[in-house]
């Protein structure tokens, strides 16, 4: 194998990448529109502020002689980190805003509110004593976050109104649903989704190789080159190389256009360059079974439609979709699994480079891209020694 030959095989590849339209788009263009769709989508614009649910209030007791307690209660709801309250008159105006999807919530603070803090605080034991009332909480029924998240909110800011900022826990006169505590998070939707990205952009190469090599073996260019000196080893080698190449310049952009739409990750430069080396080793499993594709495909057109057999089990096991159950059994056998729980490690979680866990993942990602090389190069070499 001769590093001169490799390079200009390289040079070759990048030449008719560069002027082939359709290849430019899917490596390169595709995985920047990509990005930028699901960061706007998802949040990626302005995360450094909260997640926001959109709360409404009606208070009720908003006249009584102890309305200072209603009012306490509104602005804690309305200091709560994540929340965008808006005030009603009317329980029929607020209903009308959280059916048409203004809402995440509707609180309606009943008379006697104030009256039933003030009967607990008179005699805080003896239970028989005090005004027992109910805030009634309205919830969109559009939205699995807000019907799970937004009750234990409400919890914490009841016991924020009783006891101050030390949160009691024994009860109350007044109920809401869950006892439980909740804190609102400040990472947007995107922030979880964007480490599944880099692995999914990647992927596309499957198909791109497995074209790229069927529109060339059509075309007798395979044949030629076997009365060359070029040896399939270095043609498979120069392959590899030109998308891990393709490969650093993919999670390139992807960073540019998250940074672009104000996406942070959580790690340092090193957290950085570990990302980029991971999804570069990931694209030799992208040549590898794009390789066993362009074996097994008898033109281009089928060799894309071949390509999404290995790529959909890994897009929707291993990057951003959710997991659990038979699901994440699954995910254990996608090598981009891997990639998407390193990069969460480290953006997400901040976990430092020498976190063990991350480096278990490379290896396992560069054990793989081997192992799918070798296979995709075994079987090309035989299809091409029967040329």
């Amino acid at each position: 194998m001769k590093l001169r030959r490799i390079a200009a095989l390289v040079k070759k590849d990048l030449k008719v990448f560069i002027r082939e339209p359709a290849s430019m788009f899917l490596l390169i263009l595709f995985p920047l529109v990509l990005t930028l769709t699901f960061g706007i989508a998802f949040g990626g614009i302005d995360t450094g502020g909260a997640s926001e649910f959109r709360i409404g209030v009606v208070n009720m007791d908003a006249n009584s002689t102890s309305a200072e307690w209603s009012d306490s209660f509104v602005g804690n709801l309305t200091d709560l980190n994540g929340t965008a309250v808006s005030h009603y008159y009317t329980n029929e105006t607020g209903q009308t805003d959280l059916l048409n999807g203004g809402l995440d919530a509707l609180i309606v603070i009943p008379e006697g509110f104030g009256n039933s803090i003030d009967s607990y605080w008179d005699s805080p034991i003896d239970g028989s004593s005090w005004e027992n009332t109910t805030i009634e909480l309205y919830l969109d029924s559009g939205s699995m976050i807000a019907s799970s998240a937004i009750p234990p909110m409400i919890q914490q800011v009841l016991f924020t109104t009783f006891y101050g900022e030390q949160a009691g826990s024994m009860e109350l006169p007044i109920e809401i649903g869950s006892p439980s505590l909740v804190y609102v998070s400040d990472l947007s939707q995107w922030d979880f989704m964007a480490p599944g990205i880099f692995a999914f952009s990647a992927l596309f190469m499957i198909m791109t190789v497995a074209m790229s090599l069927t529109v060339e073996r059509d075309g007798g260019l395979l044949k030629r080159m076997s009365t060359t000196p070029v040896s399939a080893s270095e043609f498979i080698g120069a392959k590899a190389l030109t998308y891990m190449l393709v490969g650093m310049l993919q999670v390139l952009l992807v960073f540019a256009g998250s940074f672009a739409i104000g996406y942070r990750p959580n790690t340092d430069a090193s957290g950085i360059a570990f990302a980029f080396l991971i999804v570069v080793i990931f694209t030799l499993t992208a040549v590898g079974m794009g390789l066993i594709t362009a074996v097994i495909s008898k033109s281009a057109d089928v060799a894309s439609g071949v390509a999404f057999i290995f790529i959909m089990p890994q897009m929707f096991f291993g990057t951003f979709m959710p997991l659990g159950g038979l699901t994440e059994t699954l995910g254990t056998i996608m090598p981009t699994n891997y990639v998407t729980h390193a990069l969460t490690t480290l953006f997400l979680r901040g976990a430092p480079v020498g976190t063990l866990s991350i480096w278990v993942d490379l290896l396992i990602v560069a054990v793989v891209g081997v192992l799918m090389l070798a296979i995709g190069a075994l079987l090309f070499r035989r299809q091409t020694a029967k040329q």
